[in-house]
């Protein structure tokens, strides 16, 4: 039912599908009401993100379990912490979200049984958001783009999409590892640090680098490989390091996969006649990547919209934005539906927020 009272959501975030957990509260107005039709586009707020990070030694990943421990160990500092920040109270929100997936299974179950309890105890509904749809949401409020072809680029995804009758459809997505995890791994073979990310660390080797070395390149139509061109670097590394520097071979990778993903990215603008471009996702905030999606946008007549490391690096706010959205269309998870999942596909969930 339409109403044109005023009306006002505050929502609580907790993101930690990997490493990073996040707590974020945003409130959205709405001078005139909520309209039962029509696309939602309330006045954003940030009120709190921060976000603490598990950082395993030089030359490892993270299992699972530790990344969970760390996040049982940190989440209600954070939360307090967010609550500080905000000069809110729990008796202030209108729902708490979580990340319901996709992600590593240890460390989003630890979230979201804090989520599930805080829901009970101070009896504030739930909502579970897809980690995806979270990123593409707090891309869109930041950056103001309206209807862009979005690059998702991230540690455990790689997805070119566009949205569609009320689904983000996926174009284009990589057929095996992430981009995200190619180059977390390709830093542990050459012992970069993991603070502040593997990504950041190989940036700035690659803009010292100036040697350009070919190497596999491979697109199969709108999806792309990455496992076969780190296979042949970690190779170069360790068989080669004589002949190629780690700023050169971290230079030569990044050119070649931004440039993959700038040609998939610029099929799926052609297709749907896109002039806008959204990068989304922890490797979003590589500066080399935006350069490059600039420059082919603008050749297009384009534009390319990106956020800094605040909100492309997976956090709590991204979370509470997405489920606030959902919670103003009469969205909500019972207890017995608060389960998480290590698979839910970005085209999975209904955006009955947009038209």
């Amino acid at each position: 039912m339409d109403t044109k009272a005023p009306r006002t959501i505050v929502a609580l975030g907790l993101e930690g599908s990997a490493n990073k957990l996040g707590i974020g509260i945003v409130k959205h107005v709405y001078p005139s009401g909520i309209s039962s039709d029509g696309e939602l586009s309330p006045e954003y707020v940030e009120l709190a993100n921060v976000r603490d990070t598990y950082n395993p030694p030089a030359g490892e990943g993270f299992l699972p379990r530790d990344v969970a421990a760390h996040h049982r160990s940190t989440i209600i500092t954070l939360i307090r912490q967010a609550f500080e920040e905000a000069k809110i109270g729990p008796q202030d929100l209108d729902c708490i979200c979580y990340t319901k997936g996709p992600g590593m299974g240890a460390p989003l179950q630890s979230v979201a049984l804090v989520a599930r309890t805080l829901s009970q105890i101070w009896g504030v509904p739930l909502v579970g958001v897809n980690h995806c749809v979270g990123h593409i949401e707090m891309g869109r409020a930041i950056t103001g783009a309206q209807n862009p072809v979005v690059l998702y680029v991230s540690g455990g995804n790689t997805q070119v999409i566009a949205y569609s009758q009320q689904t983000y459809r996926i174009f284009g997505e990589t057929l095996d590892i992430a981009i995200g995890n190619c180059l977390d791994r390709f830093a542990r073979v050459l012992m970069l640090p993991n603070d502040p990310s593997p990504g950041y660390n190989i940036e700035q080797y690659a803009r010292r680098g100036s040697k350009f070395i070919e190497l596999p390149y491979t697109v199969k139509g709108m999806d792309v490989s990455f496992s076969g061109i780190l296979s042949f670097i970690e190779k170069m590394a360790k068989t080669e390091a004589d002949k190629y520097s780690p700023e050169d071979l971290c230079y030569s990778l990044q050119e070649t996969m931004f440039a993959m993903l700038v040609e998939i990215t610029e099929r799926a603008m052609a297709h749907i006649g896109a002039t806008e471009v959204l990068v989304v996702g922890g490797v979003g905030c590589n500066v080399r990547l935006q350069e490059m999606m600039g420059q082919m946008a603008k050749e297009r007549g384009g534009k390319v919209f990106a956020t800094d490391m605040r909100y492309c690096i997976d956090n709590g706010i991204m979370i509470a934005q997405a489920g606030a959205l959902a919670f103003a269309r009469g969205f909500t998870t019972s207890i017995e539906d608060s389960w998480i999942t290590q698979r839910f596909r970005t085209d999975q969930v209904h955006v009955e927020w947009r038209v």
